[in-house]
């Protein structure tokens, strides 16, 4: 299915929930790009054996496509210093929850107990910040983005990925932050920031 090997469908279909899903990123090694940017389709990630946030949440959907769910993403946008995060959603009995590869103490996995998307990207909003000032960076969350829509080539690309980025960073977003509350936003605290400096792969490993 989808054009997967045998071997890549049965790793997949054995990945029948949304928890069985985000344990199997969590045990990946995270992705540091060390030869470069990189958009791994989720047959890579296999092979390969690492993954960032985009490349997690890609291996994410396609298990849940499998499942019978919608292979949706969802995508954070901040301010200019910080850098934009994706996610994978899923439902349950009418309810969001998301699939997150992240190599910190933050932008975790999320139950589903959302019962709406603009909620779903608010229980992001106090984690996501800057480790040297504090500054909350989080500002807009897009539309489900339909990863059906662009066929299923995708899973077993063997090059890098670069247009479904785009087209995710180019969709539909909506705003987080009213404007005239901007200047209202309270830094992390340290203990916060000490927290979420919390890594689970360190870049020296050779595995990342």
């Amino acid at each position: 299915m989808f054009g997967l090997t045998r071997a890549e469908e049965r790793t997949l279909r054995k990945l029948n929930t949304p928890t069985k899903i985000q344990d199997f990123l969590d045990a990946l090694p995270i992705n540091h790009e060390k030869l470069g940017r990189t958009y791994l389709s989720p047959r890579r990630v296999l092979r390969e054996r690492k993954a960032h946030c985009l490349e997690g949440a890609l291996l994410a959907a396609t298990a849940l496509w499998l499942q019978g769910q919608k292979p949706l993403l969802m995508d954070f946008r901040t301010t200019p210093e910080d850098e934009d995060h994706v996610v994978a959603l899923y439902r349950v009995n009418g309810y969001w929850g998301a699939v997150s590869k992240t190599n910190h103490a933050i932008l975790r996995f999320r139950d589903p107990v959302y019962r709406t998307l603009r909620e779903l990207a608010l229980s992001y909003f106090n984690e996501y910040y800057m480790f040297e000032t504090g500054k909350k960076t989080l500002r807009a969350y897009s539309a489900p983005f339909d990863l059906a829509k662009r066929g299923a080539a995708w899973i077993t690309a063997e090059h890098n990925l670069d247009e479904i980025a785009e087209a995710v960073d180019w969709s539909r977003h909506y705003s987080l932050v009213p404007s005239k509350n901007a200047r209202h936003l309270r830094p992390a605290d340290p203990m916060e920031i000490r927290a979420g400096k919390l890594v689970e792969w360190e870049k020296r490993d050779p595995r990342t």
